[in-house]
């Protein structure tokens, strides 16, 4: 009997009017997956891959997140060890606090989210290397100091600096990727930094259904 053929990875983009959604379901969608967006908890569905985009403040961003109801859920997702992608925002969401806005955030990782001191300028704006420190699923085959986009003031700041995945060096060094089991965020834009981004992105797709990474 001919074994049935897997389709393409579900992944659930979660829409909060935090950012322009269009260029991140684009760069999935070349990176294998078949997207859909999340306006409510019944949109999650059968995901397998559970993406959180944004650009912007903590504080709104979590207000819209509680007024769809998808803070519970996103919750749950991530407790039950279900792959999970934090961008940008999406990132500094998963600390516990931010000092943008003295917004109460998902609380996931310990720590807080603080001002990109010593930065010659902000918002930092533009390519900037990635350096790993610790090989990781969803950077293979990229070389560390690869070129990612940034758009960004606040960086998350690990009580646990175990989970730092990389850095990038703006005035400071600053965590430019995290992860924590299955979980993973990146303060950059992978969907606007060209065939590392995409190549990023597809490692996660395809680790999303793998059994114990990303």
């Amino acid at each position: 009997m001919t074994p049935p053929v897997a389709g393409p990875v579900r992944v659930a983009v979660v829409d909060y009017g935090a950012g322009n959604l269009v260029s991140i379901e684009q760069a999935l969608a070349a990176a294998g997956a078949l997207v859909r967006r999340v306006l409510h908890e019944g949109d999650i569905g059968d995901a397998e891959l559970l993406v959180v985009p944004g650009v912007g403040a903590s504080a709104p961003a979590m207000d819209r997140l509680r007024g769809a109801g998808l803070v519970d859920p996103i919750l749950r997702w991530i407790a039950a060890d279900k792959p999970f992608l934090g961008i940008c925002l999406g990132m500094q969401l998963l600390f516990a606090s931010s000092d943008e806005d003295g917004a109460e955030t998902l609380g996931v990782l310990p720590g807080r989210c603080v001002r990109l001191d010593e930065a010659p300028t902000l918002p930092h704006t533009g390519w900037n290397q990635v350096e790993a420190r610790t090989a990781h699923p969803a950077f293979s085959g990229i070389a560390s100091g690869a070129d990612f986009y940034f758009v960004h003031s606040y960086v998350g700041q690990p009580i646990d600096d175990a989970i730092v995945l990389a850095e990038t060096e703006h005035g400071r060094p600053f965590p430019s990727a995290v992860a924590a089991r299955r979980l993973l965020g990146v303060q950059f834009h992978p969907e606007r930094s060209g065939a590392d981004g995409l190549r990023m992105l597809a490692n996660v797709v395809a680790a999303s259904r793998a059994s114990g990474v990303a």
